[in-house]
């Protein structure tokens, strides 16, 4: 089937350019319809599990139901019931994640800017606490994973596995001790910052006039360090360009962007920089392209193809195996045409399958299988260094004092 596929659109795009010996066009080759490209990227995600990188469902959890999930209806279509049906960021159920053939999810356990150096450590176990119940109230349809191997064994009992992603280093309020309770309790990747520095680390929005350290302070490439013994993702999504090239400075294990674009396309600091992506594709990590039209196209509107073009860019930078997708679905308000919402997955592979320099194999990688490459990396660096002490040095005070007499309060 792959192979005959292939060939179809192969030839298509040879013969569309072909005139006859009078001088008279050809017929063109249609290309497959999309009810065709459709099924064929269905097979190919019933075949490897569909990784979404970042899902903000726990912070609306919070925010609309207060963590009470004694009646939250995740099993239904949640554009039909209120309160959900009326707001702009509700793009996950159960039914739409089963329409999209999501095999796995890294939920976001994201907690403000606004509560660090307060309660963002016990808001942050709460969130993942949410996440562990989510799982716990839904098991037909969710199960909670801690491994690579757990991945493809969740899309084998045909359910969608579920872990646990740290969003901004606030969360672990600059301890090493917490960051291992993270890990304990399920988290398999944190990232750095938010959408404001910590104390050991700069963030994209610091950048580049209210930069505090130029990247990461000498505890912040601890916390790197660290993350590489537990086996835990180092996200660099978030962070400012010279934090990116620290990290891939010091980091044993490959890296992930969990929900980020690439800036020669959409020029904000948000975004990855293409001398970053070829350092990702030596350090053998993956970029998950973001959903949000803000950093799709640096306006309010985007498309599927808008989508599409990120995923190419990567790819022509990077390579094939650095690609993924993060759509950051329930953390956004503004969403592509084309892909509204989690059921739309199917759609950004049909459209790949017009261009035939993407290979099922190809595909499959962009679905998932990039991701499990890069946490199965991850296992092997700490099995590697299982024999090694935990980093257990506290962040020097000062580090914190110099970070407070910085900190602009009109940041978010």
């Amino acid at each position: 089937m792959a192979r005959w596929w292939r060939i179809l659109v192969a030839t298509w795009a040879l013969w569309a350019a072909v005139k006859d010996v009078e001088g008279g066009i050809v017929s063109e080759w249609e290309p497959p319809s999309l009810a065709e490209r459709l099924e064929h990227a269905r097979a190919i995600l019933r075949e490897v599990p569909l990784i979404d990188g970042h899902n903000d469902l726990v912070m609306n959890i919070r925010t609309v139901l207060h963590n009470e999930l004694e009646n939250f209806p995740f099993d239904q279509n949640l554009t039909e019931i209120e309160p959900w049906a009326s707001r702009s960021n509700c793009h996950t159920d159960i039914p739409r994640l089963r329409a999209g053939q999501v095999g796995a999810q890294f939920w976001s356990a994201f907690v403000p800017c606004s509560s660090q150096y307060k309660n963002a450590l016990t808001q942050t176990l709460e969130q993942i606490d949410v996440i562990h119940r989510l799982v716990d109230k839904f098991p037909e349809d969710l199960q909670l994973v801690t491994s690579s191997q757990g991945i493809l064994d969740a899309h084998a009992h045909g359910k969608v596995g579920c872990m646990v992603g740290v969003e901004g280093g606030h969360s672990m309020d600059s301890s090493l001790g917490t960051l291992r309770t993270f890990y304990r309790e399920g988290a398999r990747y944190m990232t750095l910052t938010h959408m404001c520095n910590t104390p050991w680390a700069d963030n994209s929005v610091a950048e580049p006039d209210h930069l505090e350290f130029d990247g990461l302070t000498a505890w912040g490439e601890m916390v790197i360090k660290e993350m590489n013994r537990l086996g835990m993702l180092v996200d660099i999504s978030h962070v400012a360009s010279q934090t990116m090239h620290d990290v891939l400075d010091i980091t044993r294990s490959p890296v992930i962007f969990s929900h980020s674009d690439a800036r020669a396309i959409c020029n904000t600091t948000r975004n990855i920089p293409d001398e970053v992506l070829v350092r990702l594709h030596e350090n053998g990590g993956v970029a998950m392209v973001n959903f949000l039209p803000d950093f799709l196209t640096c306006t309010a509107t985007a498309t599927l193809q808008d989508i599409v073009a990120h995923i190419n860019h990567i790819r022509d930078v990077a390579g094939p195996d650095h690609v993924g997708l993060g759509s950051d679905f329930d953390g956004i308000s503004t969403v592509p045409e084309g892909v509204e919402d989690v059921s739309k997955y199917p759609y950004i592979f049909a459209e790949l399958l017009l261009d035939p320099k993407w290979t099922d194999e190809d595909l499959k990688k962009l679905a998932g299988m990039n991701l499990i490459r890069v946490f199965q990396e991850a296992e092997r660096v700490r099995d590697q260094l299982a024999e090694e002490a935990p980093w257990d040095s506290f962040i020097p005070p000062e580090d914190i004092a110099d970070h407070l007499d910085c900190v602009n309060p009109s940041w978010p």
